[in-house]
Parts: C-alpha cells; structure tokens; sequence
C-alpha cells in the first residue's frame, strides 16, 4: 500500500465534517471505490456512530475522501462525511 497525504484542505474538511485521519485512511483501504471528476476517485466507507451531529443522532457515519493515486503516494484532496 502507498502511503496517504492528506493535503492541507483535507485535512480542515475533515475536522469540520466530524472525521479523523483514521477514518480517512480506513475509507480509502477499506471502502468502495468510484470514478470523480479529473480522474481522481471517491472512496466510500460507512462507520457505525449512534451519537449526535449538529443536533440530531445518527447510527451511521460515511467518511468519503476524494483522492488522486500519484506513482509512490494517494493525495487525498478533500473528505466529505454523509450521517444517516
């Protein structure tokens, strides 16, 4: 496996949408793959939460990164999270 770098915006995106590296990194090795635009991928994997977020509870948490696979690393460049 290459290492995983997550950019300076991912990293913000992350923490203001309630995931962590952990998170990131298990979606990208764990979870389901999906072309994104300018040939990068959406990784998508679904944590079980049963917490609130921003009021309101919800048992699943999906952590989705969009990254760019590069010849000796993943550049992750942005993480978006669903609750449901």
């Amino acid at each position: 496996m290459k290492p995983i770098r997550l950019t300076k915006h991912a990293r913000e995106q992350a923490r203001e949408r309630g995931a962590n590296e952990a998170e990131v990194t298990e979606a990208i090795t764990q979870g389901s793959r999906e072309p994104a635009k300018h040939g990068r991928e959406l990784c998508r994997y679904n944590f079980g939460f049963g917490k609130n977020w921003q009021g309101k509870y919800y048992p699943i948490k999906q952590v989705a990164p969009v990254i760019k696979e590069e010849p000796n690393e993943i550049v992750v460049i942005t993480v978006y999270t669903f609750y449901f």
